[in-house]
């Protein structure tokens, strides 16, 4: 979604601002350039330069006479501005007629905010100053035609009673502009060109919505202006108003055209500012409520003389719950709470959009038949069960500027209907895919794809990669199969896992054996007896949550234990470190008596599989045991392990039956490309070790495949002693003949 602003020239009669004069470092800011862009351009373009060739040029205005001093020397604000027209912004996108932007439209629009937000200290508080300015644009744009009764009763106020300096400021800057609405937005923070918001310090930016998230909504509701088919709307935390007026497709255009409107935001300031804004867009008839209950009120809306009625449903519901610090599940009125009440507010046949946070789809039922579900996941349940879920899109991470550690997902919501199946859509995945560009198109052909056909159970690979987006029922029509109401996490990253698309794993093993052969000829029977082929029946899948839970498998949790406790001596110590590969294990140790103040620090056992999920999914297996694991790596313990390896010593034979897994094949397995792209996290990406999987494979496979495996292991140890000798002998060499003790010669 792309829009220009069109150029809007400043009246002739308006006169040229006076400026106090601006030194060279502040010129370097207001023209968004370096410091050494600015002494260059002195430089290069002072008069004595240009005049040595009759240099046709205009030189580099001289410093004000009088004003500074020869050290730091001040500059006429409009003569710099002048000059800085002749230089055209590098790589600028043309304006709708043509004319390339210039620093000195950058310089001149920062001056102005610059006198703007210095308003802020003398008025006391940016809030102060953006109410201010808010109700000076409301005025200008709209209000002043409107019949006073009907405005808001507080506009007029603190309209008469703004600091003639706002009055003046504000009107300067809807003339840099062209626009009252988006003078209003880039006093919100809305115009991520001007910043203003940022400047002032205002707390107001660090809840809006998300430009892409906006675009995304907006794309989904596709047009809705003129005709009959117009459809009405509610925008329950409505906030200030981005996902209400950013629903046209445009830069928020004009709403007059899309139908009966209404906003709800419970926070007064907020709601007076969103007042404020939708009178500067001309969409004052949108009656803004204080709760979700008034829409259930009989009353006149926006005090127009008309019968009083209510407006308690509509076709399109929009909700961006305000952001809460803490993933606060048993909160009983949190983000779920407010897509509960998008349904309850729907037309038949409407849609809702709720923006929710990642953590509301990942929380689980928990184990045992005594578990209670908590108020958020009981909630995502009965949205599900009811089949209020259409589609869940998990939004890319980092998206919000201000809320760069939390995850975001959008919630497409309907009336209750038969559960069927619910879209799940990695639009972080696509994202880093397509390296960002596009992506909003992308998604939004899936989920309209999923709409116009309702009955298919799967989505064509044309339209979407399966592990970007799938289908996934709500109840599981066979045993086994995957569905969503098993407890789980229903994040999409955590859900969709398919085989690598267009890679024939047949052809590509043959190959990685060729090459193992030409490059380790020695080792051409081994590989020549290995006997690889095609399968020709479908393979099940199980998740290690499964696993767990029947107790084929135990989950060993690693341990937070202090810097001053690793030492060099005791057990060893295996953390990230280790993991990575950056230190050989053992070379960080616990002692005994330090390990006694940890007593929930677990030791790892011969067989145990230790795993790094951080960033994909990093497995090692400990064929020696009496580890000390640190977080954030954990272990698998294969439980009947133990068992095995005791009577395989006792001289039982090794039958191929005798372990569902093993060691060497359950850490290959995890780290196999559908396991490690299911990591979610804005900041650290982690893999849910509880929604990996595993393939059902015969007993005699996995003997064949841990046979395998094993040896291979073996092999590349010896290769690792080799390089570690051979490291060791050229270190020696070259170190002695640098000493100079060692001379050498051929023999």
């Amino acid at each position: 979604m792309s829009w220009e602003r069109p150029s809007v020239p400043e009246p002739e009669t308006a006169t040229i601002p006076s400026y106090a004069p601006v030194s060279l470092g502040e010129i370097k800011e207001l023209a968004g350039v370096g410091r050494p862009t600015v002494s260059n351009w002195r430089r290069r373009f002072s008069r004595e330069v240009l005049g040595i060739g009759s240099d046709s040029r205009r030189p580099f205005p001289d410093p004000v006479p009088g004003a500074g001093s020869e050290s730091k020397p001040l500059f006429d604000a409009n003569e710099i501005a002048d000059w800085l027209d002749l230089r055209t912004i590098p790589d600028a996108e043309p304006d709708q007629d043509g004319r390339l932007p210039t620093y000195g439209d950058r310089f001149r629009r920062a001056l102005r905010l610059r006198g703007l937000i210095a308003l802020k200290h003398r008025l006391g508080s940016a809030q102060t100053l953006i109410s201010q300015a808010l109700a000076v644009i409301a005025m200008s744009a709209e209000g002043k035609d409107w019949i006073t009764e009907y405005l808001p009763a507080e506009l007029v106020a603190e309209h008469e009673a703004a600091d003639p300096d706002v009055v003046r400021a504000v009107h300067e800057l809807m003339n840099e502009i062209g626009a009252p609405g988006w003078a209003a937005d880039a006093l919100l923070g809305l115009d991520e060109d001007l910043e203003i918001a940022r400047r002032l310090e205002s707390d107001l930016v660090m809840d809006i919505a998300p430009r892409e998230v906006v675009a995304l909504v907006a794309a989904l509701i596709g047009p809705n202006e003129g005709g009959p088919g117009q459809r009405s709307t509610i925008s329950l935390c409505a906030g200030l108003g981005e996902l209400l007026l950013g629903m046209g497709g445009g830069p928020y255009e004009n709403l007059r055209g899309h139908g009966e409107l209404v906003a709800v935001e419970p926070d007064p300031l907020r709601r007076k500012l969103l007042r404020y804004r939708l009178l500067s867009y001309e969409a004052g008839s949108v009656d803004v409520c204080a709760s979700p209950s008034e829409l259930d009120t009989e009353r006149a809306w926006n005090q127009a003389p008309v019968d009083p009625h209510r407006f308690s449903h509509a076709d399109i519901v929009l909700a961006d719950p305000p952001y809460v610090p803490g993933e606060r599940e048993r909160d009983r009125e949190g983000p779920l709470w407010w897509a509960e009440e998008a349904v309850r507010r729907l037309e038949p046949g409407g849609r809702a959009y709720v923006v929710v946070p990642a953590w509301t789809l990942t929380r689980t039922r928990g184990t045992g038949a005594a578990a209670v579900p908590t108020p958020t996941v009981k909630a995502r349940e009965e949205l599900l069960e009811r089949g209020c879920v259409k589609a869940i899109v998990q939004l890319p991470r980092r998206i919000h500027p201000f809320r760069t550690g939390a995850e975001y997902a959008l919630l497409v919501l309907r009336r209750p209907s038969e559960p069927r199946s619910v879209l799940l859509v990695d639009a972080d995945r696509i994202t880093q895919r397509s390296e960002g560009k596009g992506w909003v198109d992308q998604v939004a052909e899936v989920v309209r794809l999923a709409e116009t056909d309702p009955v298919s159970e799967s989505l064509p690979e044309a339209v979407a990669d399966p592990q970007d987006a799938a289908l996934v029922p709500v109840r599981a029509a066979g045993a086994g199969q995957e569905q969503l109401l098993d407890g789980r996490s229903v994040l999409p990253a955590h859900r969709l896992a398919a085989p690598e698309p267009h890679v024939d794993h047949f052809e590509e093993t043959l190959t990685a054996r060729r090459t193992a052969a030409a490059a380790m000829p020695h080792l051409r029977d081994w590989l020549g007896g290995m006997s690889v082929a095609k399968r020709r029946t479908p393979m099940r899948h199980r998740k290690l949550d499964e696993h767990l839970r029947a107790g084929q498998l135990k989950l060993l949790n690693g341990h937070r234990v202090r810097d001053e406790h690793i030492g060099e001596a005791g057990l060893p110590v295996v953390g990230r470190p280790e993991l990575l590969g950056k230190l050989p294990v053992g070379t960080r140790r616990i002692d005994l008596e330090d390990l006694a103040e940890y007593s929930s620090a677990r030791i790892t056992e011969r067989g145990d599989v230790l795993l790094l999920a951080e960033h994909g999914v990093r497995c090692q297996v400990d064929m020696a045991g009496g580890c000390v694991l640190l977080a954030p790596v954990q272990g698998l313990r294969i439980t009947a392990y133990q068992d095995h390896v005791r009577a395989i010593a006792d001289g039982t034979p090794d039958r191929p039956d005798a372990l569902w897994i093993r060691p060497h094949s359950l850490a290959r397995l995890l780290q196999s490309p559908r396991n490690q792209h299911r990591g979610s996290g804005s900041l650290v990406r982690r893999v849910s070790v509880r929604e990996m999987d595993l393939p059902q494979l015969p007993p005699a496979e996995i003997g064949e495949l841990e046979a395998i495996l094993t040896e291979t292991e073996r092999l590349r140890a010896d290769v690792r002693r080799q390089l570690e000798a051979l490291d060791g002998l050229a270190e020696r060499i070259s170190a002695g003949v640098a000493d100079g003790a060692l001379a050498l010669r051929r023999r």
